[in-house]
């Protein structure tokens, strides 16, 4: 640590506990209690009880879970490759081009996410792109949504990439395509991967453009839980909210184990 003093490690272990608990712990484990709870009128909640997960892992809850995987896979994969794809571009173009590409980027997160929901509502209302009413809106806008981020920790690592691996592939005879499937896309397997499971844990909890978008057989989990809860179902909407986490972690293990054995390569 940069801290060597014992007491100031203390008391940036105490600073540490006072902002964490209140403002990412408690809130979780208020969540947590309450998805076992059928009341909660004191201190601690009542009547514990699984039926609130029983609920929140059959029938609607379920394909809503099925739903929110599907679309999160999908636009983290398509995300992934358009995001990519740009960063490689624009790491061989001028600095002026990348500044223009960086910035088209980076728009649909610089304004609130219902702007971006109703601008692809009013795109792709009309024909020849009529797809409202479909899922495919839905999966669109969560692309659009985190494409910025997987464009961003892609060109981050694409400037911190040695060039005498590429120098050294393309001086033995290695075809600009031979070098970017063989040399630089291995490289950059650590970061990329590292962005998928940023791209999906964001599109997980997307909510505001998706409310205006989803049809009614294309609901996902975040949709469920704020419909639950609009109802007064408080409970079975955080053993929903507790699934939806567990799921989110475990594909971000996935990713993570993906990553890490990428990094040893």
């Amino acid at each position: 640590m940069l801290v060597h003093s014992r007491g100031a490690r203390r008391a940036l272990w105490a600073v540490f506990l006072v902002l964490f608990l209140p403002l990412f712990a408690l809130p979780l484990l208020v969540v947590l209690g309450a998805s076992f709870a059928t009341h909660w009128s004191g201190v601690l909640p009542s009547g514990l009880t699984t039926g609130n997960y029983r609920a929140a892992t059959r029938g609607e809850a379920l394909q809503a879970l099925i739903t929110s995987l599907v679309t999160g896979l999908t636009a983290s994969l398509l995300a992934l490759a358009v995001g990519t794809w740009a960063a490689l571009a624009a790491a061989a173009s001028r600095k002026r081009h990348r500044t223009v590409v960086d910035a088209l980027f980076v728009l649909p997160v610089a304004v609130p996410s219902v702007v971006v929901g109703l601008a692809i509502l009013v795109a792709y209302s009309q024909p020849p792109f009529l797809l409202n009413g479909t899922r495919w809106i839905v999966i669109i806008a969560h692309t659009v949504l985190v494409t910025a981020f997987a464009h961003q920790s892609v060109s981050a690592a694409i400037t911190r990439l040695d060039p005498a691996y590429e120098q050294a592939a393309a001086s033995l005879g290695a075809s600009p395509a031979y070098v970017l499937w063989r040399v630089r896309l291995p490289l950059l397997l650590p970061s990329l991967t590292a962005a998928a499971g940023l791209c999906f844990a964001l599109s997980m909890g997307e909510l505001s453009a998706t409310m205006m978008l989803y049809p009614p057989d294309w609901t996902p989990l975040p949709v469920l839980i704020h419909a639950s809860t609009d109802r007064g179902s408080l409970f079975t909407g955080s053993a929903i909210a507790v699934v939806l986490m567990t799921a989110t972690l475990l594909v971000l293990f996935a990713v993570s184990r993906i990553r890490t054995r990428a990094s040893y390569r």
